[in-house]
């Protein structure tokens, strides 16, 4: 082998050796020297022990109930979002759990004008009715993504008589400036929609590639505060 021909094959060694060695590293676990992940989108690795004790497992264990009882429209089960309406708009209370690794990933939603007139940052009333400004609460169908007003944005189907109309109504998840760690930090709560579930801008990508079209979102408030 000439010199030319050796100090190719040997550059280019060194280049696989560095590749290789830059692949490995990417590959690590991410240490505590790593920037933490924003706080409104924490994944929180969770066994379904530790998910039954989250505030929100009974709304879960009724979410699961409603996927069985629409198993019919789901072809999907692998995950799905909670929505829990007990808690207030600054804190995240979508929940998308991943029902057979245990993980979930939780993010702050708004809730519809209707639902809390006086602007509490606390949701009150559902109603299905048009013109209502108002949440639903129940099953819900996620549908074709598409670009709005509010850029990407996902349909929602209601399937349980309180949340029927909801297709009609335009009842869709789509971003809204007025959910974000800075509005809460500003007003101490999330601005309000006129029905959909509002997510944060920046946050729209993760939460509609996670859910995709057919899986459930279940919305509801158990207490009765």
């Amino acid at each position: 082998m000439d010199r030319r021909n050796f100090t190719k094959f040997a550059l280019s060694g060194l280049a696989f050796s560095f590749l290789s060695d830059s692949m490995g590293r990417a590959a690590l676990p991410v240490t505590g020297s790593e920037p933490a992940p924003p706080a409104s989108v924490p994944t929180v690795p969770a066994t379904p022990r530790a998910v039954s004790q989250k505030p929100y497992s009974a709304l879960l264990e009724r979410a699961r109930a409603a996927l069985d009882d629409h198993a019919h429209h789901f072809e999907l089960r692998d995950r799905l979002a909670i929505v829990d309406f007990d808690a207030p708009s600054k804190n995240p209370r979508m929940h998308i759990v991943d029902l057979i690794g245990g993980q979930t990933s939780s993010y702050l939603v708004s809730h519809g004008r209707g639902s809390d007139p006086a602007h509490s940052g606390w949701l009150h009333s559902f109603s299905n009715e048009f013109n209502s400004l108002a949440s639903s609460s129940g099953a819900f169908k996620t549908g074709d993504m598409y670009f709005g007003q509010h850029g990407r944005s996902m349909r929602l189907l209601g399937l349980d008589p309180q949340n029927n109309n909801a297709e009609q109504r335009a009842i869709v998840i789509h971003g809204a400036d007025y959910v974000s760690e800075d509005h809460v930090a500003a007003w101490g709560k999330c601005g309000r929609s006129e029905g959909c579930f509002a997510v944060a801008p920046h946050i729209v990508p993760q939460v509609l590639g996670l859910l995709g079209p057919g899986r459930m979102l279940y919305a509801d408030k158990i207490g009765n505060g």
